[in-house]
């Protein structure tokens, strides 16, 4: 089984941010794309890149916060090394993922939305895997598990807490 490494991409810095922005500040609709760049690019979305874009795009910096905080996928803090979903739509809560989500808040001792404090986990809610029928299901950065059990969870988060990521 194959795990994929964290999304952060690398650290950010205003000069690398600069050029996140000048690379979409022209497309039409810019602000969305512009987020998403910022977020595929430094892993979220930093707080000084609210009045950069604001600028850029001739928006207020309420509005830029706005949107980052309107939609659930923008993050304003560096994801664990691991992100962990956890389906929330209907045919996973059939078959248990509020127990589950209630388990694993309970095991990492957060909510959705944060990061454990040694920086190995992010729990985030996501509302259809595609993996309807062997629900409940998550995702752990680009790898999804069906019929997870609070038992295979522990496993799971145990398993990759274990995995130490080569520094070269």
């Amino acid at each position: 089984m194959s795990h994929s490494a964290s999304p952060v991409a690398d650290a950010w810095t205003p000069a690398e941010l600069q050029t996140v922005i000048d690379a979409h500040r022209a497309r039409p609709g810019a602000m969305l794309p512009l987020l998403h760049a910022i977020q595929a690019r430094f892993g979220f979305i930093p707080e000084e890149a609210v009045p950069r874009v604001a600028e850029a795009l001739r928006h207020t910096r309420a509005e830029v916060h706005g949107i980052i905080s309107f939609y659930h996928h923008f993050r304003t803090h560096p994801a664990g090394r691991s992100v962990i979903q956890i389906c929330r739509a209907e045919a996973c809560q059939a078959v248990g993922s509020r127990q589950l989500e209630a388990h694993a808040r309970k095991a990492l001792g957060i909510d959705y939305h944060q990061t454990t404090p040694d920086h190995e986990f992010t729990l985030e809610p996501v509302y259809c895997l595609g993996n309807c029928a062997c629900g409940p299901s998550i995702r752990v950065n680009d790898d999804v598990y069906g019929r997870m059990t609070p038992e295979q969870f522990d496993e799971l988060t145990d398993e990759l807490s274990a995995t130490v990521v080569e520094v070269k």
